[in-house]
């Protein structure tokens, strides 16, 4: 009697640890198709790195929920299988495209991309008609080796692209919320690329597995971050929430100009976008995009060429001084800060100013 009730209790076991194996297998798949969905034809805006970021939710999904399937009904009919491959022969193509989209966004990508996909498309097609699952498994074999070895090398492209953008897209871009979006993707894939690359070692549902997992961290990601553009774009539009129309703008230009020279605010070194804000009166956004659209700068450069020229005068009249003095005079925190913006804001350093100013 013992013995029964613990064959039951093992069996149970099983069957409750394989329909939780399969909820968390299934769900991924399910809600990867309602969001690839969603991205393709609802997101705005419709642009080519939304749509393809969309189809690469889709094409991994309909492979996933294949492997899902196959895993625990063998049974299944050979369309849904030849289906659910030819959807991986599209994943590395999409998240080659949607990369390049969205690190360097041309208008020449969108027939590009449509002529590989289109073409990459019509060859899956034409295996899947010409040769069928149960009449040429043994040719499958061979065809699901370049699915795989094809989705490999794409994503190996993919990273080098990556790296080739490092400067732009991680380096110096300042939208961490986009380079945390973007790694995430690339890695994501990566890993759903190695779970179905390595199945025959491991198990054949670790790659629907990993897709759940990853595809969850990047929802959680999506839903929870304030400001969608700034992690699905490199770069977004400015000043939404603070429109100036062009009078506007450089009225308040002209704003910042008279006070920076009359109150001579450039003299301090501390002086910061939101201690201006606050003296105009105005948002600190406003102030940056009427920089940006009429006096055609940013903060940190309008308020050192103040500094510069501040500068210049006192190498005139004041020829002993320093050049670290000066800088400090000026409103310069370092002596290298000054050097750096002096060469920017005239083409040369300040020694060779004062040469030329000794000469005269």
């Amino acid at each position: 009697m013992f013995k029964l009730i613990c064959t039951l209790y093992t069996e149970f076991n099983m069957g409750m640890n394989q329909q939780l194996l399969f909820f968390f297998s299934a769900i991924g798949a399910f809600n990867g198709l309602l969001v690839g969905l969603y991205f393709v034809f609802f997101i705005k805006p419709k642009n080519l790195s939304n749509k393809l970021l969309g189809a690469l939710f889709l094409a991994l999904s309909v492979r996933v929920g294949k492997s899902v399937f196959l895993y625990f009904y063998d049974t299944i009919a050979d369309v849904y299988i030849q289906f659910g491959l030819f959807a991986c022969w599209l994943i590395g193509p999409l998240l080659f495209y949607y990369v390049r989209s969205a690190v360097t966004p041309k208008s020449t990508l969108v027939k590009e991309a449509t002529l590989l996909i289109l073409l990459l498309s019509i060859i899956g097609i034409a295996i899947n008609v010409l040769f069928s699952w149960s009449a040429y498994h043994n040719l499958w074999n061979y065809f699901i080796k370049v699915i795989y070895l094809q989705w490999l090398g794409f994503v190996v492209i993919t990273g080098w692209i990556l790296h080739k953008y490092r400067n732009k897209w991680f380096i110096n871009s300042k939208n961490k919320p986009f380079r945390l979006w973007l790694a995430s993707i690339y890695f994501g894939n990566l890993i759903i690329c190695l779970a179905f690359n390595t199945g025959n070692y491991t198990s054949y549902i670790v790659g629907a597995l990993s897709f759940s997992f990853v595809f969850y961290a990047l929802i959680l990601l999506l839903t929870f971050h304030k400001r969608r553009d700034e992690l699905l774009f490199l770069k977004t539009k400015k000043y939404k929430s603070n429109q100036l129309n062009a009078k506007d703008a450089k009225e308040l230009g002209t704003q910042l100009e008279d006070i920076l020279k009359k109150e001579r605010l450039f003299l301090d070194a501390n002086l910061s976008l939101d201690q201006v804000a606050k003296l105009l009166n105005v948002h600190r956004g406003k102030i940056s995009q009427a920089l940006n659209e009429y006096l055609h700068t940013n903060f940190n450069d309008f308020v050192n060429a103040y500094r510069i020229q501040e500068a210049k005068a006192m190498v005139h009249n004041k020829r002993d001084y320093t050049f670290e003095a000066i800088a400090m005079d000026c409103g310069f925190n370092s002596k290298s800060t000054f050097y750096a913006a002096f060469k920017k804001h005239t083409g040369m350093t300040p020694s060779k100013f004062r040469d030329q100013v000794l000469k005269a």
